[in-house]
């Protein structure tokens, strides 16, 4: 067999330590065989972390960060190679997500995460609270057992998830996603090069499974082994996890969402301002080629046909330009949506196409939204008389509003919220401002994650 044509060798980590093996064959890959029972932290025990300081894991993890350097890491560079293999995503992409992986670990983005959403005193021990009878209480955010289902559309999920785990202090189990084998497993075990035998480490599992394999889920996923199931995905991971449901279990889910643009007219002005409200959708809508919950994929444009069209001409220009985490040239777009777009190229004017199907970019001028799914940095821009019209179709499964200009946000953020929308922010600013620490979702994830205990006893 020639070696390109080898299988690729998935490793795991159980508790800490590498594991390699071909026991486990699966299309492309193979990996070691599972030990059920050696996935399971007994209850009876605690956890390796659980009593260490806060300060102790934090300063951990900062090490860890110095060493995530891709040029200086041998581990990531593997990782990377081997995902290439696996992961839609350009290899300039791949390389530019896997350079920002020391972001996660910086010290004051792991100070703001636990002062925003746990606090110093609970998360160490058990904190004083004065009742309002005068009685003292105390309560203690209690580190988790979690079973965590990982997205693979971005490699920035896994680091999320092993910081936001680490902060937890609790014991976490990682199930890989098919997409993304790799990127888990060089993050641990480049915990392993800065200390081994630490308890954050030895808090940490990473395997693969198919996903739906009952012989691997129904014994792992109870009650009596671990507190949540903590699931990212499309609609099936999600509906699948929901089915282990139950008293004790508990399923906290990063539903699948879509995200929109708002532009206002006041953006359409003068041809500056409108090369840059194009620049700006265009950077939310391109990200990672589309394939992000984050992504734009209806742009609501306030103006006349018209303008409109002018705004949408610029759009699908600034769509083919290459940026940090997009391509000039992505996917093109699938055949039943090629099918839908040129079906509505013999309806001007009331729809307008804007750029080909070769992965540059489509634009789809409309007047209502399309009804149809978009992908492959395929949009459609909506005209709207006002701004406030489009907030009717936005919903609990729109994740991000990008707006644009700022001025407006004030004007729509409580319909925006009242309608469902979970974050609003700057157009074109989705990736440059961070989220570390604050909602996400519509909730605080390391606040949900923690066990809150209380002790009211005299």
């Amino acid at each position: 067999m020639d070696k390109k044509d080898e299988p690729l060798a998935v490793p795991h980590i159980v508790r800490g330590r590498v594991a390699f093996g071909e026991d486990l064959r699966y299309e492309g890959f193979v990996t070691p065989k599972l030990d059920l029972d050696a996935l399971i932290w007994p209850r009876s025990q605690p956890g390796p972390a659980f009593e260490t300081p806060i300060g102790t894991v934090i300063d951990f993890l900062v090490e860890v960060g110095k060493a995530l350097s891709l040029d200086g890491n041998r581990l990531l560079q593997e990782a990377l190679e081997a995902t290439l293999s696996v992961n839609a995503l350009s290899r300039r992409i791949l390389e530019n997500t896997y350079r920002s992986l020391p972001h996660f670990f910086q010290r004051d983005t792991l100070a703001f995460q636990v002062e925003q959403e746990l606090g110093w005193g609970p998360i160490d021990g058990w904190a004083e609270v004065r009742k309002p009878d005068g009685n003292l209480a105390r309560v203690r955010a209690f580190p988790p057992r979690l079973v965590h289902v990982l997205a693979g559309n971005t490699p920035g999920v896994t680091a999320i998830t092993i910081v936001r785990g680490a902060l937890s202090k609790g014991v976490h189990l990682l199930k890989l996603p098919a997409n993304d084998l790799f990127t888990a497993s060089a993050l641990l075990r480049t915990m392993a090069m800065v200390d081994a035998d630490h308890p954050t480490l030895r808090s940490f599992s990473a395997v693969y499974w198919k996903g739906g394999d009952e012989r691997v889920e129904s014994p792992l996923l109870r009650a009596q082994y671990f507190d949540k199931l903590v699931v990212w995905g499309g609609e099936g991971s999600v509906r699948g996890a929901l089915r282990y449901a139950g008293p004790g279990f508990e399923v906290v889910s990063f539903d699948p969402k879509v995200s929109i643009s708002m532009v206002g007219r006041s953006a359409l002005a003068t041809e500056a301002m409108q090369a840059e409200a194009a620049d700006r959708a265009a950077a939310d809508i391109a990200l990672f080629n589309q394939d992000a919950c984050a992504a734009s994929r209806i742009v609501f444009v306030e103006g006349e046909r018209e303008e409109v069209d002018s705004f949408c001409a610029r759009l699908e220009l600034a769509l083919r330009q290459e940026r940090p985490l997009s391509d000039a040239r992505g996917p093109v777009p699938p055949a039943d949506l090629q099918i839908e777009v040129d079906a509505l190229r013999k309806l001007a004017p009331y729809y307008r196409i804007f750029g080909e199907a070769d992965g540059g970019g489509i634009v789809i001028r409309s007047e209502e939204p399309v009804d149809f799914h978009l992908s492959a940095k395929t949009v459609n821009v909506v005209a709207v008389t006002e701004l406030a019209d489009a907030v009717r179709f936005a919903g609990v499964a729109t994740q991000t509003v990008g707006v644009f200009p700022p001025a407006s946000v004030p004007l729509l953020r409580d319909a925006l919220a009242s309608a469902g929308v979970q974050r609003i922010t700057t157009l074109g600013e989705i990736t440059g401002r961070s989220v570390d620490g604050l909602p996400h979702d519509g909730f605080y994830p390391l606040r949900r994650f923690m066990r809150w205990v209380l002790d009211d006893a005299d």
